[in-house]
C-alpha cells in the first residue's frame, strides 16, 4: 500500500477561535487471489482530481466546519497522519451506541462526561488536541454529531494527502498481503497518490470480495460470488429464480 504523504496545502478553518481552543486548553479529559480480472475499461477509470493549492474545499454543515477546524490544528502542528488515526480511534469508541447515549445524555453531568473523556484519551492514547477536541463538543452540546465529524474529517484528509479510499468488504477477512495488491489496482485505477482500505465483512456475499472507491463509493468492483450467480441467473434468463448456496 502506499504510503501516506503530507502534502504542504494551507486549511483555513471555518472555526478559527476552536484552533486555539484545541492547543491550548488544558485536557479534561487462507484467501488466494492475483486479482487478474481488475484489470477494467477505459469506460471504468475514476481519476481523483488533485487538492488546489488554495486547499480543499470545506463542507457547509457543521459537521464539516468542526472537521475542517481539527484537521487545521493538526495540520499546524504537523500531527495530520495521527490526528486521522485518533478520529478512526474516536470512530469505532462512538459506533457503541451505549458510549454515544452517555455522551449525548443531557441529563448526565458534565464533568462525569469530562472524567470519560480522561479514560478514553489514556486507553486509547488519543493526543491532547484530540481529547480537547471531544471536551469541546460535548461544552458546545454538539457531540451528537460526532459521527457527521468523522465522516467530513475523513473526506478533508482525503483531499490534502491526495488519498483515495476504498471499501473492502468480504466474508472473511483478507490476509495483509491481499489488501495491498488491492490497494495497488485501485491506485492504478485512479491515479491517486496513496490509497487507504477500509474493510469489512458481509455474509450475504458468499465468497470473494467488492470494492467500493471514487466520490461517496460511487465505483464498484464486485467480484463476489453472489454477483456470479446473479450473472448467471441473468444469462440463463433464471432471474426470478431463487438460488440456493
Amino acid at each position: 500500500m502506499a504510503a501516506l504523504q503530507q502534502i504542504p496545502i494551507s486549511l483555513q478553518s471555518k472555526i478559527p477561535s476552536l484552533k486555539t481552543q484545541f492547543l491550548h486548553k488544558p485536557s479534561n479529559l487462507s484467501f488466494s487471489a492475483t486479482f487478474p480480472s481488475l484489470k477494467l475499461a477505459p469506460a471504468h477509470l475514476h481519476l481523483r482530481p488533485s487538492a488546489s493549492a488554495s486547499g480543499a474545499r470545506m463542507s457547509a454543515t457543521a459537521g464539516g466546519s468542526y472537521a475542517a477546524a481539527l484537521a487545521d490544528v493538526a495540520k499546524s502542528n504537523n500531527t495530520l497522519d495521527a490526528t486521522s488515526a485518533d478520529v478512526e480511534k474516536i470512530e469505532k469508541i462512538f459506533s457503541d451506541e451505549g458510549v454515544f447515549k452517555f455522551f449525548s445524555n443531557p441529563t448526565v453531568d458534565l464533568e462525569k462526561k469530562r472524567g470519560m473523556v480522561d479514560e478514553i484519551s489514556a486507553s486509547s492514547g488519543l493526543q491532547p488536541h484530540t481529547a480537547n477536541f471531544l471536551n469541546i463538543l460535548i461544552e458546545a452540546k454538539r457531540i451528537d454529531i460526532i459521527k457527521d465529524i468523522v465522516k467530513e474529517f475523513e473526506m478533508v484528509y482525503n483531499r490534502l494527502t491526495e488519498t483515495e479510499l476504498a471499501v473492502v468488504s468480504s466474508v472473511v477477512k483478507l490476509e495483509p498481503q491481499h489488501l495491498a495488491q488491492i490497494a495497488k489496482q485501485v491506485q492504478k485505477l485512479t491515479g491517486a497518490k496513496n490509497v487507504r482500505i477500509k474493510t469489512a465483512i458481509d455474509p450475504s456475499l458468499v465468497a470473494g470480495f467488492t470494492i467500493r472507491y471514487g466520490s461517496s463509493g460511487s465505483k464498484l468492483i464486485d467480484m463476489s460470488v453472489k454477483k456470479q450467480l446473479e450473472d448467471i441467473a441473468e444469462q440463463l434468463d433464471l432471474g426470478d429464480i431463487q438460488l440456493a448456496v
